[in-house]
């Protein structure tokens, strides 16, 4: 079933309304998404022959506020619609005659700091409270997710015992690991483009069971969202081959962070623990054991 919020869905809706001019607006974004994306009102105007005011009107005409709402909802549609071989093509032009570590440097900075704009802290704080009175802690991302899901596993199983990192890519396994949660758990869902229906199937069935989900993914118009009883959204790379999960994993750190903080006293007594264990079957060399200490204190207010 389409989106109400999906662009295509949209156009289709609204097709025998548009005018003339808007209809081939309308017809070079279907055909031609992947560029239309990368193009200011004026340029996709005089590509179609119509006017920039015209490109506005027909932004409003499908129900956005002005054309930067409908260049964003464009971001979505290739988002989810291009192949990987589209992608790196479209990554290719876009990269051409720039040089690629500033360029990619720079476009990691861009997404922490609309993530940093975007973000609701409300809904974050909600979150973190959710966390800390949970039954039990399931966290699951699968593919290139999978790297965000394990990090932030790692940090939390070092301050709470009731978390159950799952970590498989196939469907009966997945459900298999989480077919006891209910009423009282949270399941932390990690997903972005091109989003994964392993975790999306997951966190569907957790919502059916009554469990509090907490989506980590990067637009209110993912579909992890509507599942979700609290979205925690970060930008994501749009088009490139490689998928952009700087701003994703800066988001939970924070997390981490402000888990760190409401628990400060038991990560304490978990961390002095730990030390013990650590020395006496000397998991770290004395340096790498040290630094480890005094990150994790800092981030705890200990230092």
């Amino acid at each position: 079933m389409n989106n109400k919020n999906d662009l295509i869905y949209r156009i289709h809706e609204n097709m025998p309304r548009l005018s003339k001019g808007q209809k081939l607006l309308a017809n070079y974004i279907l055909n031609h998404y992947e560029k239309a994306v990368f193009l200011t009102a004026a340029k996709l105007g005089n590509i179609v022959g119509v006017s920039e005011s015209t490109v506005v009107r027909f932004a409003n005409e499908l129900g956005y506020d002005g054309y930067p709402k409908l260049q964003r909802a464009l971001e979505e549609l290739v988002k989810t619609k291009l192949t990987a071989v589209q992608r790196i093509e479209v990554a290719s032009d876009r990269l051409e005659n720039q040089h690629v570590l500033k360029s990619v440097l720079q476009s990691d900075a861009d997404k922490i700091r609309s993530t940093l704009e975007e973000i609701d802290e409300k809904v974050f704080d909600e979150a973190v409270d959710a966390i800390l009175e949970a039954k039990k802690i399931y966290i699951l991302g699968v593919r290139s997710a999978a790297s965000l899901a394990s990090f932030l596993g790692f940090y939390m199983n070092l301050m709470f015992d009731n978390i159950k990192l799952i970590h498989t890519n196939s469907v009966s396994e997945m459900f298999e690991q989480i077919h006891r949660l209910g009423p009282g758990d949270v399941v932390i869902g990690i997903s972005f483009p091109r989003y994964s229906k392993r975790t999306l199937k997951a966190v569907e069935f957790a919502h059916a069971q009554k469990a509090t989900v907490i989506s980590v993914t990067d637009s209110p118009l993912s579909p992890m969202t509507q599942y979700a009883d609290y979205s925690l959204l970060a930008r994501s790379d749009m088009a490139s081959f490689v998928d952009s999960l700087v701003a994703p994993m800066s988001l939970l750190n924070a997390l981490i962070v402000a888990l760190s903080m409401k628990k400060k006293t038991e990560i304490k007594e978990s961390l002095e623990h730990l030390e013990e264990i650590w020395t006496k079957y000397q998991v770290y060399d004395t340096n790498e054991d040290s630094n480890l200490t005094y990150s994790l204190n800092r981030n705890i207010g200990d230092v």
